[in-house]
């Protein structure tokens, strides 16, 4: 499986992306992360990428119904990957299109990521 639900710790929810991602995939994550969204009241995110190898072109791609839905309520999203994967990531998460700060860290810097989730500098 190319995305699974790692867990939720101190408010943050952690998904690991690996593989080639395919949109049911996805979608199945984004079904999790919706249940503790709405459990919590709000969300962190926390994407650990891991030989990334793309995504498969079968799915509905243009289903954007859960950033619609919980944009408003995700407060960040730190993604951790090696340094070729960034601009990919970046575009994929839309930073800078979405309202929700997207910041990229190198696996090296996952406390500075960490630290960065949960409101340190």
């Amino acid at each position: 499986m190319s995305a699974v639900f790692v867990g939720l710790l101190e408010g943050v929810i952690t998904i690991k992306i690996s593989g080639k991602l395919t949109q049911p995939e996805l979608a199945e994550v984004q079904k999790s992360a919706a249940e503790l969204i709405q459990q919590q009241g709000r969300g962190r995110f926390l994407i650990l990428v891991e030989n990334f190898q793309g995504t498969a072109q079968e799915g509905n791609w243009g289903d954007l119904s859960f950033q619609a839905r919980f944009d408003s309520l995700i407060e960040k999203i730190a993604i951790v990957g090696d340094k070729p994967l960034e601009e990919l990531a970046l575009l994929f998460t839309a930073k800078g299109i979405r309202p929700v700060p997207v910041e990229y860290f190198q696996p090296s810097e996952m406390g500075r990521a960490r630290v960065w989730l949960t409101g340190g500098t």
